[in-house]
């Protein structure tokens, strides 16, 4: 099924990211790709556990077609195939590593239970 890219507000840099970026699993994607350079699906799948198989290929699917990813598929038996940033997908690895940080700030307060 072909999904929809609304009209964002003019003005609104955010939701025009958050067209891009926003599904439950593409930043979490997006930081082991960054994180390793290329992640073959297998690895995803290891590295994201809850995501089914499917959404995964949901998710991969809709990061190349916005020109996020690069897919690469070796013709051997069974199918290897890689993923790696475009170079236009590699303008996000600041967001990423931003999230990264306030992730692991979160995680911190919510240890020591002052947030």
């Amino acid at each position: 099924m072909q999904r929809h890219i609304f009209d964002c507000q003019e003005g609104c840099p955010v939701e025009s990211t958050l067209q891009i970026i926003s599904g439950k699993w593409k930043c979490v994607i997006l930081y082991h790709v960054i994180k390793n350079k290329v992640c073959r699906f297998s690895e995803l799948q290891r590295f994201i556990p809850d995501c089914s198989r499917r959404m995964l290929a949901l998710q991969l699917r809709e990061l190349e077609q916005d020109g996020i990813l690069m897919k690469r598929i070796y013709p051997v038996v069974p199918p290897k195939t890689e993923y790696r940033l475009t170079k236009f997908g590699q303008t996000l690895i600041p967001v990423i590593e931003a999230m990264e940080t306030w992730g692991d700030f979160y995680n911190r307060q919510k240890k020591l239970g002052s947030y």
